[in-house]
Parts: structure tokens; sequence; C-alpha cells
């Protein structure tokens, strides 16, 4: 049944988007009836008219939803499922054409040759210029000029038409005709090609590693998968042409002449190392201007004329034979579109790394799968499921050694004979450790239930520990001043800072991470209990002396209920950050927690699997924050209302 889903994802999600729209639009409009039938009964400022409202919660996560269908290009593969292997095919084309394209302006504005001719004329008029005259004698420095002046030469005699070989000419008249031809073969469009089985057996788009399928599945694909085969030899052949003419044959036996007589008389001369080092540098940085002008690489601007307009014919030929494509490119699309690159198509934009919700339900799927042996879970940990704990590993866990170790008398000793007869002290030491076999009860484990456990524990003992400390530094002198510099000596400091320091200390194990979440936790709940209790009106506790009343029936019924918003305030807060401060520390050292499935996800690049792990840390922490609130409403439905 999952195999069904995920191989028609693109179909469930063309009815989701239609799903989504009319969602959006139904809850669009019944909030705007309902907000303006109770506009003239709600008076603004007032918390009450913020209550309810989910038709406008429907229209921001339907919107949000389909934002990310556009932008992720799920919305092209539900509708279009075709367009991203036929454009797959027009990339293969593109591909081919560019080793002619980059020597043309269609591709880079300046001819190639134009780029070579300017950049090496300008080297040489530096060099020129910079003869170095400590290096070199006065007739040296002459000789360096007029080889200058000659290499000069080569580009002159490259540029200029007059000096084309007819052969090379017929040859990029030969090219100019085969590109037409390849552009007429466009605008006869596909005629009866089909694909191949092959191709029509590759797995749908997006259901595999390879995400866009390569071989064309489509007429119009097998077109352009042709040509672009055509294309290719083309432009092999375009790059193997050189522009090797006769007037500078002679100029060039007679350069590397030259060269030869300064690199000999270099190495003759009984020059300093200063100098010599000097010499060769110049000599080779002249050599190496040659050497580029030597390979026949610039041609007349004019010869290539006949081949750019041949291009434009070919993107123009391209066009037209996209057809409707185009418009699904620009509309459905957005982005650079599909790119090839060596045996591969891959999406581009924001199509690249914001994967379709579709394809992060299926990754999410499969991770939750609890069948270790066929692909579920990850690296061997499920996601979240369950598993029966012995009693005595929570025993052993809630209970310290050294209960036994304080218990009156000694621990049993082997008899003569060499048996041991256990004493009450080894049986509670072997209860505190989890030895004792209690039974077994069903609990959870995976992935997520290692950071959940993380961060309730870090949380629950930050709130025993600071909540208290917190009221006390806020009816205490001595206890705010005592405590006050060491709390915010440390609570500034990020948690990140802390990790490593911690993390080497007590391991990689829950430990230490659960030691950083406390810390974190701490400091929150210190601040947020002391604030709450300084907040106390003096009036209210006047009155309770007033009544009679003890320092402790004080700090129960008067200063506790007044600090209640900001401990539970402050609960919410420390939630999220211990859960962003555990998903770093499991990034740092871990082998389990969504922490570590985004860090190992994040090494190889695997963006489906790096948005699982966010959006289940966002619905995690959503759901801690919706408990939150049901327990602030249950436990100060007051506030606010006074």
């Amino acid at each position: 049944m999952f195999e069904f889903l995920s191989d028609n994802r693109a179909s469930i999600a063309a009815v989701i988007i239609l799903a989504l729209l009319a969602a959006f639009v139904v809850s669009l409009v019944t909030g705007r009836k309902r907000d303006a039938a109770t506009a003239n009964r709600e008076v603004f400022g007032d918390p009450e008219r913020t209550k309810g409202g989910w038709y406008w919660a429907v229209c921001g996560v339907s919107a949000l939803m389909l934002i990310w269908f556009y932008f992720s290009w799920g919305v092209g593969r539900a509708y279009v499922p075709s367009a991203a292997n036929e454009l797959c095919q027009v990339a293969k084309l593109e591909e081919a054409v560019s080793p002619i394209k980059a020597a043309l302006p269609i591709g880079s504005r300046y001819y190639k040759s134009t780029l070579l001719v300017s950049r090496n004329a300008d080297q040489l008029e530096i060099l020129r210029a910079n003869v170095p005259a400590s290096a070199f004698s006065s007739d040296e420095q002459t000789e360096l000029v007029s080889l200058i002046d000659q290499i000069g030469q080569l580009i002159v005699n490259s540029s200029d038409p007059k000096n084309l070989d007819p052969a090379l000419d017929g040859q990029l008249s030969a090219l100019s005709a085969d590109l037409d031809s390849l552009s007429e073969k466009l605008r006869a469009g596909p005629g009866g090609l089909q694909p191949t089985e092959e191709a029509l057996a590759q797995p749908k788009w997006g259901t595999e590693h390879t995400e866009i399928p390569v071989l064309p599945m489509t007429p119009k694909g097998m077109l352009f998968d042709n040509v672009s085969v055509e294309a290719k030899e083309v432009a092999d052949r375009f790059l193997k042409i050189r522009n090797h003419i006769p007037a500078n044959d002679a100029l060039i036996a007679e350069i590397k002449e030259r060269i030869a007589t300064l690199q000999g008389n270099s190495e003759s001369g009984g020059f300093d190392e200063v100098a010599l080092a000097e010499r060769e540098a110049y000599i080779k940085s002249v050599e190496r201007i040659f050497k580029r002008l030597d390979d026949g690489t610039i041609f007349p601007a004019a010869s290539l004329e006949s081949v750019n307009t041949a291009v434009e014919n070919l993107d123009e030929a391209n066009g037209e034979a996209r057809g409707s494509l185009r418009i699904v490119e620009a509309l459905l699309l957005p982005g650079p579109g599909v790119v090839k690159s060596r045996t591969q198509c891959t999406e581009q934009g924001s199509a690249r790394w914001l994967p379709k919700p579709t394809d992060v339900v299926a990754t999410f799927m499969q991770l939750a799968n609890p069948d270790l042996e066929n692909g579920g879970g990850y690296r061997g940990v499920t996601l979240l499921w369950w598993k029966w704990l012995p009693v005595a590993e929570v025993v052993g866990f809630l209970f310290p050694d050294w209960i036994a170790d304080a218990w009156p008398g000694e621990y049993a000793s082997h008899d003569s004979d060499g048996t041991i007869s256990p004493k009450f002290k080894d049986k509670l030491l072997a209860f505190a450790q989890g030895e004792v076999s209690l039974g077994y009860i069903p609990w959870f484990e995976g992935h997520i239930w290692d950071s959940m456990f993380r961060v309730l524990m870090a949380l629950s003992l930050g709130i025993l520990l600071g909540v208290p400390l917190g009221l006390l530094m806020g009816i205490s002198k001595f206890f705010k001043s005592f405590f006050d510099p060491i709390i915010e000596l440390y609570r500034p400091v990020p948690p990140l800072a802390w990790a490593p320091l911690i993390l080497t200390i007590f391991g990689i194990q829950d430990d230490g991470k659960i030691f950083l979440l406390f810390m974190v936790a701490f400091a929150i709940m210190v601040i947020s209990a002391r604030t709450g209790a300084v907040g106390t009106q003096l009036s209210k506790i006047r009155a309770a002396h007033s009544l009679g009343s003890t320092d402790a029936q004080i700090l129960r019924n008067v200063i506790l209920p007044n600090a209640l918003p900001e401990i539970l305030t402050g609960i919410r807060i420390a939630v999220g950050v211990c859960w962003g401060t555990l998903v770093a520390a499991e990034m740092l050292a871990g082998t389990t927690g969504v922490g570590f499935i985004e860090n190992i996800a994040r090494t190889v690049s695997d963006y489906e699997l790096i948005w699982v792990t966010i959006l289940i840390m966002g619905l995690l922490g959503l759901m801690l924050d919706m408990i939150m609130r049901w327990v602030i409403d249950k436990t100060i439905p007051w506030r606010g209302k006074g």
C-alpha cells in the first residue's frame, strides 16, 4: 500500500493541492464574513477577541502549503509530470551547444577571440613598459621590446580575415550548415519518434535517488535528445578547429629561437640569484603569452559571424520546439529550470534545496517504519516505537549506589568453602544497580524519544531546582546577593560555548546532554520565578500579614500564585531553548536523536531528510507549547482578566 502511495505521489499531490486551494478560499471567505459580523461587538485590545478563529489558522496553513508546493516544483510535478524529463532533454541540447556558445557573443557578450586579443595585448603592453633594467642589459632590453612586438604581430595576423585559410573558412561554413540543419529538425517536430521501452521503464520523477529520469520518455523529449547527440558531434568538431595561418609560421619559429637565446644567456651569464630569478620570471611571462597565441584559438571576428547566426537560429528553433513547455517552465517551475551535468539532470533554484511535501512525507514514512530489517528507521534505530523495558533499568537510573553504601553494616565476603551469602546490604546494592528482576513495562524507544527524554529530564530538573531558588531570591536578601552573580555569570554565555567542555567531561552519553540542557532551563526558571516573586504587590503581602498569615503561608498563597504566570511563561521559553540546544548538542556528539539525523543528512546533502528533521522538531515543539498553553489555561485562568 505504501509503495503504491510513494510511486503515485504526484497524483496524490494533485488532489492535495486542489483541497488546499479550496480550503484557502473557503476559510478566507468564512473569516471575512465572521469578522464583519462581530466587528460591532468587539473592542480593540480585548484578549477574548483572539480566541477561536480556526478559519484563519486553516487559511494560514493552506497558504503556506500552497507556497511550499509551488516553489518546490510540487505543482509542476503534479499537473505536468513529463515536464522535467522533457526539460532534461532540452538541457542536454544546451550542454552540447555550450562549447560553441562560449566562443561567441551569444554566450558571453564578446567573441572569445576578442577577449583573448584584449587580454594578451594588455599583458604585452604591461611587459613592454616594465622591462627590468637591473636584470637585462640595454641590448637585451631592446631585444625584448622587439620580441614583444613580434608576439603582438601574431595577434594582428590571426585577426586579419585576409590571412584566413580557405580550408578553415570551409570548415566553419560546413559547421554553420550543420547547425542550421539541426534547427530544421527541431522545427519539423518529433514526427513518428517514440520513446524506448528502457526509457518508459524508468522510475517516475522524484521517486528514486536519481531525481529526474535521464532517458527521453516523450516524443518531444526524443526529438531534443536526438538533436543533442548530433549537436555534440558538431561541437566536438568546432573545438578542434584552429586558426594556424601560414603568415605566422616563420614568425613563430623566429620567436621560439629568440626566446631560447635569452634563456641560454640567463643560464651562462653568471648572474647572481636575485638577477637570475628576475630574468627567468620575466622571460617566462613573455613565453606564457606566446604559447597562448601559438595554439591558434584567435579567429577573425568576421569568420565566426555565420556560426553565431546559426547558433541564434538554433536557439530560436529550440524555443519553437519547446512550445507549451516554455509556459510550464515559466509559470510552474520557478528558478533556472533543469540543468544537465555529466550523467544526470538536476532541478535548480528553490526546487534544489526545497523538497516537495510529498517527498518529505515519503521520507518520513520510511523513517517511521519500525521494520529495521527492511530499511526502516535510521542507522539501526527506529524513529519512534516501543519496547519491553526492564523495571530494574528504571530503578537503577533513579536510585544512586550510595544508598547501599550508606546502609549500616558491611558487604558480604566469600566463606572458606568459596560460597557467598548475600546480606541485605548486597541486595540493596543490586537493587540500586538495576540487577534485580522486577518485571517489564512497555516503553518508548527511537530517535524522537531519545531527544524528548533528554529535554523532559533536563526541564524537570530545571523546574524543580530553579523555581524554589528563584522564589527565594525574590524574597531573601541573602539568596539574591549570593546567587545572582553566579547565575548572571553563566546565563549570557551561549549554550554551545559550554557544549564542548560539558561533553568532554560527561562524554557523549545522555548525562552530558541532559546537564547542558539543565543549565539552560535552570537559568531561565530562576529568572522567571524571581521576576514573578519581585512583582508581587506589596499591598497584598501587607494585607496577608495583617490577617495573621505566617511567612510560609504568604509564600504559598500570595507570592507563588502571583509568580505563577511568569513561571509558566518561563517554562514555555525553556522548552524552546532546550529543544534548540539539544539538537545542536546531538549534532556535536551523539549516535541517536533528531539532531544526530540532521547532522548526518547535512554531511551528505540529503535535503529531504534535513526537512524531515526540521518538521519533526517544529511539530514536537508545537506539541509541547500547546500542552503548556493548556496548562496555563487550567492553572491561571484569571490571568489578564483582573
